[in-house]
């Protein structure tokens, strides 16, 4: 891929909310789920009516829209599938939707077949680790396929030297990994019945375990590699901030973010400092350089496990897992959204975590600056003033020091305290 051509930024939204910050913050595209037959069952996902205010404000802002169709169906998801597609034609979505994520070829057929005027993107769902593959869903009308996530960036590049240079290649940039190799995981319907390749997952590669020898029932033995613990599925998440360069050498045009079940602050901050380092690369590399520190610290200003560079410079080791906790760093608390800033400078937000009259708060400027202000004043709706704001959700207009550079959409956060 030419140097000149950026990479698109691809940022996942579980909400309406959170889609609108990962568009305000600098998101190129945004992958969404509707509320079925995506592969984050548990996110809030989108109606057909969400569906199409999401479309007009990401275009409106210059942006695209994806939309997730990437389980695996049974048989008896096959007519509901058919009605799903009918229902976006007729009510408009095929004018809005840019593309969608599929893994299954029965679904990928019945999407050409339905609504041809959307493109489709191959879900890493579909295991996509060689160019032969990238070549035959090409053959079968797709425009984009995402790399499956144990492939290194010297096997992308590989592929992009053998594929068209129009087929597009998606791969992850950041987020959390899997034990399984592409998301093709069975642990969680073994245990729980829930399909994580439906949608369902439960995530018991974070789980704790131990050992039951079968003829000592009840009696648990520790799983210890060495004393630091026994979760032996639960890797480090994903982050390729410092390797941006790398990604673009090796072909990639989109590079995507992973995590439609993450908050606003995760999405306002992940895409804000990815949107930063990619813009300063293009500017130029000693830019890009110069600014890493500040790449770090910022990124790991939401919860994540530690971070590893997964498969991209070789197979993970030991070090890319994590042994003696399931936990994430929390290193900021959310604790709202910017709605409306009134005439005289007060901020109205729907409160997510507690703060107080007097505490130093820090307001995501889109631009890239964390603005430092004091809180000077709280009130409800209905006037009434108040010290603190306990209660998660409550609408609050809040006065803080320093609100003229404060913008609608922007995020609300503290510094995380350990209890």
């Amino acid at each position: 891929m030419d140097k000149l051509q950026k990479p698109e930024l691809l940022i996942p939204a579980g909400s309406l909310e959170v889609l609108k910050v990962a568009v305000d913050y600098g998101a190129d595209a945004v992958y969404i789920g509707g509320k079925n037959y995506g592969l984050r069952a548990k996110a809030g996902n989108f109606t057909i009516e969400e569906m199409h205010e999401a479309a007009d404000y990401v275009h409106a802002h210059g942006a695209k829209l994806y939309v997730t169709v990437n389980i695996f169906a049974h048989n008896e998801d096959i007519d509901g599938i058919k009605a799903y597609f009918h229902e976006l034609k007729e009510t408009g979505l095929e004018e809005k939707i840019d593309a969608f994520i599929i893994s299954d070829p029965g679904i990928f057929t019945l999407a050409k077949e339905i609504l041809p005027g959307i493109e489709i993107h191959v879900s890493t769902q579909a295991n996509n680790t060689n160019y032969l593959i990238y070549d035959f869903w090409r053959k079968q009308g797709a425009t984009r396929v995402v790399a499956a996530r144990e492939l290194s960036l010297k096997e992308i590049k590989t592929i992009r030297e053998h594929i068209p240079a129009d087929m597009e290649i998606e791969a992850f940039m950041h987020g959390a990994m899997c034990i399984s190799y592409s998301g093709r995981c069975l642990l969680s319907s073994y245990f729980t019945g829930r399909d994580a390749n439906q949608g369902a997952c439960t995530h018991p590669c974070r789980w704790k375990y131990a050992v039951v020898e079968e003829k000592r029932p009840g009696e648990y033995l520790p799983v210890e590699e060495d004393d630091r613990g026994t979760y032996i599925f639960n890797s480090k998440d994903l982050c390729m901030i410092e390797h941006i360069p790398d990604m673009i050498d090796a072909g990639i045009n989109s590079f995507k973010v992973e995590g439609r079940m993450k908050t606003a602050l995760y999405v306002a901050v992940v895409t804000r400092t990815y949107r930063e380092a990619i813009d300063d690369y293009y500017t130029s590399k000693e830019l890009y350089e110069s600014k890493m520190e500040h790449y770090r610290e910022e990124i790991a200003a939401c919860t994540f496990r530690q971070f590893t560079t997964g498969f991209y410079y070789g197979k993970p080791n030991e070090e890319t897992q994590i042994y003696d906790c399931n936990t994430y760093v929390k290193n900021r608390v959310y604790l709202g959204t910017v709605e409306e800033v009134t005439a005289a400078g007060e901020l109205v937000i729907h409160q997510k975590n507690k703060f107080c009259v007097g505490d130093a708060i820090e307001v995501m400027a889109f631009d890239g600056e964390n603005v430092d202000v004091e809180v000077l004043a709280i009130h409800d709706e209905h006037g009434t003033e108040m010290e603190s704001a306990p209660h998660p959700k409550q609408l609050l207009c809040v006065k803080v020091s320093n609100s003229e550079k404060i913008r609608k959409g922007m995020i609300i956060r503290t510094r995380h305290c350990a209890a």
